[in-house]
């Protein structure tokens, strides 16, 4: 499993569930990209990415929020198998 905590480490408080701009931010990608690689199932749901347990959202369009360090190793992992990382958005 690639996905391990030992890796990232966080403190205690640190939430690693961040928003789709946190994200891109954090990532150095537009939140397009993000979107297309949700799309294309290089991030996959529940493990990289869900919906944001915000009671504002609508249903039929909620808010994503994404884990930043296993989308960082996601992105990571690509790089070393020589996909880079604009390829997998076009």
């Amino acid at each position: 499993m690639r996905y391990q905590e030992e890796n990232y480490p966080l403190p205690m408080n640190e939430n690693p569930w961040v928003s789709s701009k946190e994200a891109s931010e954090i990532l150095c990608v537009s939140e397009g990209t993000l979107q297309l690689w949700r799309e294309f199932g290089y991030l996959k749901a529940g493990t990289h990415w869900r919906s944001a347990p915000d009671s504002k959202s609508t249903p039929w369009r909620p808010e994503v929020i994404y884990h930043s360090r296993w989308c960082k190793e996601e992105m990571e992992y690509w790089r070393s198998q020589d996909a880079s990382v604009p390829k997998l958005a076009a």
